[in-house]
């Protein structure tokens, strides 16, 4: 199922002994652009700080009561890692956390996940502790994730000029994809939002603010318009990809 970042905000995530707090916002990684985290607000329950659920902890979500539950206890949420969600969360942070919880790190292998293309797919992995010490001092101290909310308002600049911004993200709550980003027209023509698939990306300027994009002002402005009031459907998906003349993602 396709959900768009703003329906994901405010659910409540529940472990297996009672809750832990609400969505805040995604966290993912620029070179995949697959959500590694959600960043959830504890409230009064641990003073407020934010701490980060893998996708890989999720079991189910349930959008008649806006929550998702995790296998996780509020123990070890607790007890895990402290992230400050304020400054860049490096690759040695990620594998610490990682290493906490026992998931597999996704950036090994050749999948979305590593080794499967689904979190749920995964199987914990015990490690020693001098083998995860070893494996966290070797990791980069460079960052690869960006926040949903930081990088909506970026402006997407087309092969021939400006078009909009980027307002929402599409995602595929199974896979954790970001499947496309919902473009604002509106500062080109007015009203019209339309999807760009991140597999049309050409580069991300962070230090401009800006998203390049391999795609003609023209051929976005033809192209099927979209309304957060419609579900994306296989059929409509297919009008899109044929109208760009690209391959859809569910063929790679």
């Amino acid at each position: 199922m396709l959900t768009n970042n703003k329906n994901l905000k405010g659910l409540v995530i529940r472990a297996t002994d009672g809750e832990i707090g609400t969505v805040d916002e995604l966290y993912f990684d620029d070179q995949s652009w697959a959500i590694r985290y959600l960043t959830v607000e504890t409230g009064n329950w641990l003073d407020s700080r934010k701490v980060l659920i893998s996708p890989q902890s999720i079991l189910q979500t349930d959008w008649e009561v806006n929550r998702i539950d995790v296998s996780l206890t509020r123990e070890q949420v607790e007890k895990a890692p402290s992230i400050n969600t304020q400054r860049p969360v490096s690759r040695q942070h990620e594998a610490e956390y990682l290493d906490y919880y026992r998931y597999p790190y996704y950036w090994e292998g050749p999948y979305l996940w590593g080794a499967s293309y689904y979190p749920s797919g995964l199987v914990p992995v015990p490690t020693s502790e001098s083998i995860q010490a070893e494996r966290i001092r070797t990791e980069s101290t460079d960052s690869h994730l960006r926040s949903t909310d930081a990088v909506s308002g970026y402006h997407i600049v087309a092969q021939d000029g400006e078009i909009g911004h980027v307002d929402r993200f599409l995602l595929d709550d199974e896979s954790w994809a970001i499947r496309y980003l919902e473009v604002a027209t509106k500062n080109w023509w007015p009203g019209k939002h339309v999807l760009i698939s991140p597999g049309w990306v050409e580069k991300v300027s962070w230090e401009e603010l800006k998203v390049y994009v391999g795609v003609t002002r023209e051929a976005i402005q033809r192209c099927p318009e979209y309304t957060d009031r419609m579900p994306v459907t296989r059929e409509y998906e297919n009008k899109l990809y044929f109208h760009y003349g690209r391959p859809p993602y569910w063929v790679d």
